[in-house]
């Protein structure tokens, strides 16, 4: 019997695949996750310097392998399966709707049969300078798609370093628009959050006129770019194949996702004007609602609706991995255990050494510079004073960035929930509410699973 009431969500992260099932009273059922293969590092060529010797090479991207996305989380499907089976007694064919956020700005080029013609450049890939540049000479000042990091960009130059492929190539694709299209059997279809990246006008809801003259002069397809619907829109059924794969009912709705800091945002209740989010996690990602459009190219912020009103922000490549570059997980947990002690003895007292952690040079927000070099010195003799100065580093970071936000015209937060992993570090949440000057709070929701969850729901009204 086909059930009313039960949703799915699928968030397809940086480091991991996690998926929730969540009742009619956005209570979780069920949840399951597992790691990605980490994401391969791409290298600038050498070049020689004023003594003719050759530098090192620097990673200035990283991509990921499709089917990797779709294998894990296969592996997490059946895992879930399982899991709501012995807790529950309930199979599958419970769930009514599905959607899935994913990274945003991680693109790929697919055939008509949706077969990844290319690796997957992530969210924080900087290899399409010279793509951005001839972007930049063209674009509105209206548009998310300005930088390296842009879908834009990085479609563009996966379409130029890809010559054999280009017969085959048939659609340019986010992540979450991929992975929809595998379950449901039909590919070129996205949402409006993700596709703001690839140039799309979210107020006039159409590719602006800027974005077709100028891929027809680049001599790229206006075809390839998918057809974008609105967040949590029913795209279609389920394929009976995939159906029968993973025991959903084939009536299961396949439901147009967004992007994985989005869906943080959803999971964490922001509603109203003012109200505003930080995301903890790899990166770090201040978004804040408002009643009207934001939009500033030197600085990367951009606007997406979020229902009548309007999520504006944008994301650093500071945050949480960088900490993988310096400290084992061991280390990380007794690091960690030692300013929160400090914070309870009301002895810790700021270093103030105006750090910019960044794991390679380039920057998307409060600074756009994709030459932007990381400061993290000096360092201190201790680890705990270096840990501690990179934690101050990234609040420094969050604070420029809700300040850059009011400059444009968006409210002060009096609140900033807070989602990710680094929600849970007491020392950190401390270190923030000094520099931003207002409580900091951990959501009761964080996990983007869940708001892609809630937002499958939003179809049933």
């Amino acid at each position: 019997m086909f059930c009313s009431g039960y949703s799915l969500g699928i968030d397809i992260g940086t480091s991991g695949v996690r998926a929730v099932i969540m009742d009619n009273k956005q209570c979780i059922i069920a949840q399951a996750n597992q790691s990605l293969p980490p994401s391969q590092p791409f290298y600038s060529p050498a070049e020689a310097n004023e003594s003719n010797e050759k530098e090192q090479p620097k990673i200035i991207g990283y991509s990921q392998t499709p089917l990797d996305w779709w294998t894990t989380l296969e592996s997490v499907l059946f895992h879930l399966s399982e899991r709501l089976k012995e807790k529950n007694n309930l199979s599958f064919d419970i769930i009514t709707h599905l959607a899935i956020d994913g990274t945003s700005g991680t693109v790929l080029l697919c055939d008509a049969n949706g077969k990844p013609l290319t690796e997957a450049l992530m969210y924080n890939d900087q290899r399409a300078v010279h793509e951005a540049v001839q972007i930049q000479r063209h674009a509105a000042e209206n548009t998310a798609a300005i930088g390296a990091t842009s879908g834009l960009a990085k479609v563009l130059w996966l379409y130029k370093h890809n010559n054999e492929m280009l017969p085959q190539v048939h659609y340019a694709l986010n992540q979450s628009d991929w992975l929809s299209g595998m379950f449901m059997g039909q590919f070129g279809l996205s949402d409006h959050n993700n596709a703001l990246k690839m140039g799309y006008d979210a107020q006039t809801h159409c590719w602006p006129e800027w974005l077709v003259s100028f891929l027809q002069k680049s001599k790229f397809p206006i075809s390839l770019l998918p057809e974008v619907l609105v967040p949590g829109q029913v795209m279609a059924k389920v394929s009976v194949s995939i159906a029968q794969h993973f025991g959903f009912n084939q009536q299961l709705n396949i439901c147009a996702g967004t992007t994985d800091s989005t869906a943080a945002v959803i999971a964490a209740g922001a509603e109203k004007a003012g109200d505003a989010i930080t995301s903890l996690g790899s990166t770090l990602v201040m978004k804040v609602v408002t009643e009207e459009a934001i939009y500033d190219n030197k600085t990367g912020v951009y606007s997406q609706p979020f229902g009548d009103l309007w999520l504006v922000g944008g994301g650093s490549n500071s945050g949480g991995e960088i900490f993988k570059k310096y400290f084992s997980q061991q280390k990380l947990n007794q690091l960690t255990e030692l300013l929160d002690n400090k914070v309870n003895n009301k002895t810790l007292t700021m270093l103030n050494l105006n750090y910019y952690p960044l794991s390679v040079p380039g920057e998307r927000f409060p600074i756009q510079n994709p030459y932007l070099e990381p400061k993290m010195l000096p360092r201190p003799e201790s680890d705990s004073d270096f840990f501690q100065a990179l934690l101050e580093g990234m609040a420094d970071i969050e604070t420029m960035a809700y300040k850059k936000l009011v400059e444009l015209g968006a409210p002060y937060p009096k609140l900033v929930k807070s989602i990710g992993g680094g929600a849970f570090n007491q020392s950190w949440s401390y270190i923030r509410e000094q520099k931003l000057g207002i409580p900091v709070k951990k959501a009761e929701l964080e996990q983007a699973a869940c708001g892609t969850a809630k937002l499958a729901q939003s179809s049933w009204h």
